[in-house]
């Protein structure tokens, strides 16, 4: 606890839930608690000055007043560690009832760990893919954060579980904090809209409340010079890059040839180029080719301007290894074979100075932690290549350790969760006083007081400046210093840098002035949210829970029970089984059509989806709708499983046709072995220009087609779009669960084969020629045992049997059992 200047401990706040005498009273924290527990809001708070506390007085309070479970949201599984850690030590709650899942929690776990849970720190994604799954329930969640909500755009997963949490909650209540919500009002405005977010409160520094708690952190900018041989190395490289930019001129694609071209021109080369392959132009798939060993050659630029020669020499490492590899890419093997870069290579291989940036940091840091008597140094920086080269020349001085992302890549192994806790703890204690980071420490990790921040390059986005820079300061006075080679790409990420933060700190002052007048327009925007209870109900008036004509006979004129259905009865099917909200059609509901009773309250559809469609959105769009529940599988067979007998296979129309032409696992292949599970086996092609894919002929797709529809006995159905699927799989679920009464079954239910069909069967899987060869097979030998005496000569007379494939069958018959080696 720190101490005031006159020597007492500053008073402390004292809450039932909250251990005594941890959290320090700092009245600007009470105040945005004060207005978060009361409504959904958003919380800007400068970086260091205490939003998980804030978060954390608004968790107390609510399970004191609601109960329930808290969950608190986190982008990184270090954060989510960290957050879990601060709360454990600050709630009186015990430990095991304040839980952490990521991706290490097995789902079935996490099932069960929710029940008994009191507080929930997660990773997002994992969150996201148990409310897909039906594993867990947003219904007793009081209280719900979203960490570094700034993410909250596009398809992050923060937004499927904002509009599952206000959907699903029995008392919602919403808290979002960012140092930095947006670049722009309207940025600010998409966050709130897509969280549910009505209030929003923003404090700075220059508010007096917070000004007591912090301290002035200007910036430095360090002008570098690069030596002469540095510089040769970039121009050498950069006259290749004007050869590949003339290239793409001629395609005319590029419209200039300079090296410094902007990644928005490269960008929209690059969409250009990628319209040209879809219209299957070779112009397309020449310059994607050109383009990408251009994106190669700005990277070494980069990294030759503004890193170092070492990390030049690691990129160029990697790239001769990747043009090595088998199935490199032209780009990677012209890139390296191009005399002017294995002149660049040599040269930087031949560099034997000391690079400018490095001697600079070093007598920074000597200055900090020598002369001036500083204890700790963050250092970021842009690269890997970098942090690693530069925790290696700092150790020779200093005692540094770097701090990197987990993903491991080649020369460089990425670090555990466990090993980056190791590392943060060790720093907090003293153990070592250089910490050497990459972007993996930017969000909210709470790394300690430091005396300098050094920027090793500029950072041209506003949001990462101003996490990276309320590192330092807090309880201090801190020194920021951005290292920055003149007349390079740096010196471009300086104004982009000072642009885009005064940017946001007129964001911020203006937010605080029109936050009542955004508070409407909130207000206006998430009408839908408060309206949901009702809408739910009208839907239920007027749909799921009307109850049948009690008219008796309900059959529309004809004698006895009807075995087919019309049209009416495909429409309450799709109403039952979507129920998202929308009244059935009441017309024609007076006796003169078949209706169904309505599964019962709680006997909801039930979907069974692959893991690995979660790239796609249909899964969670059928998990938000009333009466389905979605469950999430690695299915042996197809996409979707509707029922005992009925599983899906979707294929966009691009997959469709690449699986006919060398994809790694046919559509027939996969196709078979659904129909060996599956009575009634469903191929989706989504998507428009079916027969403007590639270079396929028409012809061979529609054989295909109806090669699915004959040999296998597969339904092949087309859809336009995500959402139109989305329709046609609920509504094939509801008929199956709801008016045939079949369950759902991930190992299907297929009926006994016939004797014919078990003789395909075995045939078919010699040497997997398939069900169209076995059955040509059998026809010209009559028997299976036929078919497995018969020589290559005798195999070749049956119909699409040639040299090959009779070839492969022998192999396969004739040869000696090894065991499976």
């Amino acid at each position: 606890m720190a101490t005031t200047d006159e020597g007492t401990e500053p008073p402390s706040i004292e809450h039932p839930l909250l251990e005594s005498d941890f959290l320090e009273r700092r009245l600007y924290q009470l105040k945005l608690a004060g207005t978060a527990a009361n409504d959904h809001t958003l919380v800007c708070l400068p970086t260091g000055l205490g939003k998980t506390t804030v978060s954390l007085l608004v968790t107390a309070r609510r399970l004191e007043e609601v109960r329930g479970t808290s969950l608190m949201l986190a982008p990184t599984k270090p954060l989510v560690q960290q957050h879990a850690e601060f709360y454990r030590e600050a709630l009186q709650i015990p430990d095991e009832e304040i839980v952490v899942f990521t991706g290490d929690v097995s789902p079935d776990d996490r099932a069960e760990t929710w029940q008994e849970a009191t507080v929930v720190m997660a990773t997002p994604q994992v969150i996201e893919n148990d409310l897909v799954g039906s594993r867990i329930s947003l219904a007793d969640v009081t209280h719900c954060t979203f960490d570094e909500c700034h993410r909250a755009t596009g398809d992050y997963a923060y937004n499927y579980i904002a509009e599952r949490y206000h959907a699903d909650a029995d008392r919602p209540l919403v808290t979002g904090m960012s140092a930095s919500p947006g670049g722009d009002e309207e940025a600010i405005l998409e966050v709130c809209e897509n969280l549910g977010i009505q209030e929003v409160e923003v404090m700075t520094e220059e508010d007096a409340d917070v000004g007591e708690f912090t301290h002035d952190t200007d910036v430095e900018w360090e002008r570098i010079d690069l030596p002469e041989e540095v510089l040769e190395i970039r121009d050498a490289l950069n006259d290749v890059v004007r050869d590949r930019l003339e290239k793409l001129k001629e395609l005319g694609i590029a419209s200039s040839t300079q090296p410094d071209q902007s990644q928005t021109d490269l960008n929209r080369m690059r969409a250009e180029l990628q319209q040209l392959i879809d219209n299957d132009q070779s112009e397309g798939f020449e310059g994607m080719s050109i383009h990408a060993e251009v994106m190669k050659l700005r990277q070494a630029v980069t990294l030759v301007e503004t890193q170092s020669v070492e990390a030049l020499e690691r990129y160029f490492e990697r790239q001769r290894n990747q043009a090595r590899s088998s199935g490199a890419s032209k780009a990677s093997q012209r890139l390296v074979s191009d005399p002017r870069v294995r002149e660049a290579m040599r040269r930087a291989e031949d560099f034997d100075q000391l690079h400018p940036k490095y001697r600079k940091t070093r007598m920074l840091l000597a200055e900090t932690l020598g002369l001036e008597g500083g204890e700790r140094v963050i250092v970021f920086t842009e690269s890997r290549d970098t942090a690693e080269a530069l925790t290696d020349f700092l150790s020779e001085s200093f005692d540094a350790k770097r701090f990197v992302g987990q993903g491991d890549r080649e020369g460089s192994d990425g670090m555990t969760q466990n090993q980056q806790q190791e590392v943060l703890n060790d720093f907090r204690a003293g153990e070592f006083e250089v910490l050497v980071s990459t972007s993996v420490a930017e969000e909210g990790l709470d790394v300690p007081e430091v005396d300098l921040v050094l920027f090793y390059e500029p950072v041209p986005t506003a949001i990462r400046s101003i996490q990276r820079k309320g590192r330092t300061g807090r309880q201090s006075e801190g020194r920021v210093v951005v290292l920055m080679a003149e007349d390079t790409r740096d010196e471009a990420y300086f104004w982009i840098s000072r642009r885009r933060e005064k940017e946001m700190e007129n964001e911020l002052r203006e937010l605080k002035g029109i936050a009542t007048d955004l508070e409407e327009e909130l207000d206006d925007s998430q009408q839908s949210l408060a309206d949901f209870d009702a809408d739910q109900s009208e839907a239920e008036v007027n749909g799921d829970t009307t109850e049948p004509d009690a008219g008796g006979d309900s059959s529309s004129g004809s004698e006895g029970d009807r075995t087919q259905p019309g049209l009416q009865e495909f429409a309450e099917a799709d109403s039952n089984s979507s129920a998202n909200g929308e009244s059935a059609d009441s017309a024609d509901t007076d006796g003169d059509v078949e209706t169904h009773e309505p599964s019962a309250e709680g006997d909801a559809i039930e979907i069974v989806a692959d893991q690995r469609e979660m790239d796609a959105n249909i899964a969670r769009d059928l998990s938000k709708r009333e009466g389905v529940e979605v469950r999430l599988e690695t299915l042996d067979v197809g996409d979707y499983v509707l029922s005992d007998r009925v599983v899906v296979e979707r294929k966009s129309v691009a997959d469709f046709v690449d699986s006919l032409v060398g994809g790694d696992r046919s559509v027939f292949e996969q196709v078979g072995a659904m129909a060996r599970h599956y009575s009634r086996p469903i191929v989706v092609v989504e998507g428009d220009g079916l027969y403007d894919q590639r270079d396929v002929h028409p012809n061979a797709i529609r054989g295909a087609l109806s090669s699915l529809a004959v040999d296998f006995g597969a339904s092949v159905l087309r859809t336009e779009s995500e959402a139109e699927t989305t329709e046609l799989l609920a509504v094939i679920a509801g008929r199956e669960q709801d008016l045939s009464d079949r369950k759902v079954s991930v190992h299907g239910e297929k009926q006994a084969k016939t004797l014919g069909e078990q003789q395909e069967y075995v045939v078919s899987s010699i040497a997997e020629i398939g069900p169209v060869t076995a059955r040509s097979l059998l026809e010209e030998f009559g028997t299976v045992e036929a078919v497995m005496i018969a020589s290559e000569e005798e195999l070749q007379e049956a119909d699409g049997v040639g040299a090959v494939t009779a070839e492969r069958i022998r192999e396969v018959v004739g040869s000696q059992y090894t065991g499976g080696t």
